[in-house]
Parts: C-alpha cells; structure tokens; sequence
C-alpha cells in the first residue's frame, strides 16, 4: 500500500534549501528548518552547522502550533498575547509542542489550501519567519502569513524572544 502525503518530499526539501539559502544571503545565525504535511508529520529536516540543540524542538513547537491552530504562529503571537492562561492551555493540549512566536508558517497551494507549514528557529522569530515565507514562495507556493512582516531586518536577539 503506498500512502500519500499532501506535501511531497522534493517539495518540503526545496523549502528547506531556500529558507537556508535565504539564512546564508541575510547573513543569519545558524538555522533549523522543519517542514510538516497536512496532518503534522515531518517530511523533512536540516539543521545548519552551529545550530543549538534546542533549536529543532522550537522550529517544531512553531510549526506544529501553526498547523494546529491553522494561523501562522505570528498571528497566534498577535492574537493571544494577553490571553497567557489559554497560550498555557494550548501548550499543555499540544504536550509542549506550540511556540506561539514567529516562525512558523503555514504552507498553502494554488487553490489556498494548508499543505503544510514550515517552522524556523535559529535568529530572531522575525528574521526566522522571513526566511520561511521566502523559501515557500520560492517553491512556487503560497504562505500564510502572505507577506513578510516589514521591520524583519531591524529585529534584533536584544530586544525580541526567538
């Protein structure tokens, strides 16, 4: 029996390699980058040299909240950022795989359906959602969020949580 995904691998890898590409021409700190099908699972994943441990768990955490909840994990962060109890009960319903900062980005065909999402960790959430809604429309793919947020390249690991 051959099972089929709604993201295919050649795909999720060509994600991959752009949202690294796009890490390397930005000059960003060492990335991780995970891609998930429809239904949460990884198809693919690569972590830069230099890339921290935890940094695969957050790009997951980032992804998986994102398709969980079906926004982007910037608009989780913008929505419920004085709602902490219900971001706590969601990481308690999800054991601990939601990370509700930028990053995490939903993956969307020609006809506007979720396929996927990408999650990123590695800089700023910012700098990490940048580099993930380039690589999908790289792939010829929509995202969600559309467009990338405007002071991404001003963000800083000073002043932001990543």
């Amino acid at each position: 029996m051959k099972l089929a995904s709604s993201l295919q691998l050649d795909i999720a890898s060509h994600i991959i390699d752009s949202a690294l590409a796009a890490g390397r021409t930005e000059s960003l700190l060492p990335l991780t980058v995970v891609v998930l099908d429809s239904g949460g699972r990884v198809i693919a994943m690569k972590s830069e040299d230099g890339s921290g441990i935890m940094r695969y768990e957050i790009a997951l955490g980032k992804a998986w909240g994102a398709l969980g909840m079906g926004i982007s994990s910037r608009t989780i962060r913008d929505r419920l950022s004085k709602r902490p109890v219900f971001q706590n009960s969601l990481m308690a319903a999800s054991d601990g795989k939601f990370v509700p900062v930028p990053g995490g980005v939903l993956i969307e065909d020609k006809q506007g359906i979720t396929i996927g999402a990408v999650g990123i960790s590695g800089d700023t959430s910012e700098k990490d959602e940048y580099c993930a809604i380039t690589a999908i429309h790289a792939a010829g793919l929509a995202s969600e969020p559309a467009q990338v947020d405007p002071e991404w390249k001003s963000s800083s690991l000073s002043d932001s949580n990543h």
